[in-house]
């Protein structure tokens, strides 16, 4: 008996110490991201091992289990709810079900998931789109797009390019009630990127007559040339998105080739004739000087031209949308930005900000203390769904 209890006890905490994540004192419920944490530091490990022995890609293992989120599209009382695809390009859509008194304002959502895993059929971004749809009377296309590592950049711009070219069209958008001058985008983390990248190419685009009204991104990740930026540095081990992970997301995104994961994760990719355009990611003079907080800039070290020859994508604007110059950036919409303090892609957010006010771009910046990256889809803790609220609030207001 005495045995059977020392042995629990044991078991116990050595559960315990592996659920248990020393976390700052203004993050709200914690134990619920030491849960949440647990069990995605359980699924990656084991998508690890499957990785090791040569039975699966450690992100395709990662994306089976997150299928498990998925939710089939079920109308409601208040909000009817299909799928469909906008040429070829599978999405969801969310309409009213009340009558409507004037054309509805439209969105235009994209998924995160780190450009490798994510669905708009997960249970958070299906509630979300609800909400939204329902308090905002407004259509809400909830796009997906295809993944890596079986696809790799642009094929996630373009997908994602070519529905929202669909869903501007006159046509369709008379068909679904939608005014055309008030139509939004918007997107989280790898979302939050291809918003602001397909968001940019709009403004080249003359087949398009219709422009957005506003974008809102929230925790965008913008950038894949400066790995070392203080929110790096800061938060390269906290809960649900570890700078190693984020770095292996962005070389995913371009190639299966873990020798540029490698160099991103030591900030030597990027070549010396591409140099010039650490000035559009320059943290020194682009971050707020709170954010700083005694941060001493670094000079990347230029890696070799063969990385960017083999996969001149992370050279591209359309995957950072940091790069864009002045010029392209003042011409953007009103834009509303999410940033978390214990995120590692927040001075991304902050760093966009910056560049799109001197450029003379209206932006509402929302920094979160105490948040963490994922914070809106996380809707059943209290920061969660506070944030979605100031998210749909916003929208509200503005769109």
């Amino acid at each position: 008996m005495r045995k059977k209890f020392f042995g629990s006890l044991i078991l116990g905490l050595l559960i315990a110490n592996y659920i248990y994540e020393p976390l700052p004192d203004n993050v709200e419920e914690p134990w619920k991201i030491m849960l949440l944490n647990a069990f995605l530091k359980t699924t990656s490990h084991l998508t690890l091992f499957a990785e090791i022995l040569g039975l699966n890609h450690f992100m395709e293992s990662m994306m089976f289990f997150s299928r498990f989120q998925n939710v089939p599209p079920t109308s409601d009382e208040n909000v009817t709810v299909r799928d469909t695809t906008f040429n070829d390009i599978p999405v969801r859509i969310y309409v009213p079900q009340r009558k409507p008194k004037s054309l509805r304002r439209g969105l235009f959502y994209i998924h995160g998931g780190g450009w490798c895993w994510g669905s708009n059929a997960y249970k958070s971004y299906d509630l979300l789109s609800r909400w939204t749809a329902d308090r905002l009377d407004a259509v809400i296309i909830s796009t997906n797009y295809r993944l890596a590592p079986k696809y790799h950049f642009p094929v996630q711009f373009e997908d994602v390019y070519t529905a929202l070219k669909w869903f501007l069209h006159p046509n369709v958008l008379e068909n679904y009630g939608v005014d055309p001058s008030r139509v939004g985008i918007s997107g989280d983390s790898a979302g939050g990127n291809l918003a602001a990248a397909v968001t940019q190419q709009l403004l080249e685009d003359p087949d398009v007559k219709i422009k957005l009204k506003v974008q809102s991104l929230i925790y965008p990740a913008l950038q894949n040339f400066d790995m070392d930026l203080p929110s790096y540095r800061e938060n390269s081990h906290f809960p649900i998105l570890s700078k190693s992970l984020m770095v292996r997301f962005w070389s995913e995104y371009f190639t299966t080739d873990r020798s540029l994961e490698k160099a991103m994760l030591s900030n030597q990719h990027i070549p010396l004739e591409s140099i010039h355009q650490f000035k559009f990611v320059n943290w020194s003079s682009l971050l707020p000087e709170k954010f700083k907080k005694g941060h001493i800039y670094k000079t990347p070290t230029h890696g070799s031209s063969e990385l960017a020859k083999k996969y001149p994508g992370f050279l591209d604007v359309k995957a950072s949308p940091l790069l864009a110059d002045d010029n392209k950036l003042r011409n953007l919409p009103l834009t509303y930005i999410i940033t978390c303090q214990y995120d590692v892609l927040r001075d991304d957010g902050l760093m966009y900000v910056t560049r799109l006010r001197n450029s003379g771009v209206q932006v509402v910046h929302n920094h979160v203390e105490g948040a963490f990256h994922g914070t809106v889809s996380f809707l059943f803790m209290k920061i969660g769904y506070r944030l979605a609220n100031q998210y749909i609030s916003w929208l509200d207001e503005n769109l």
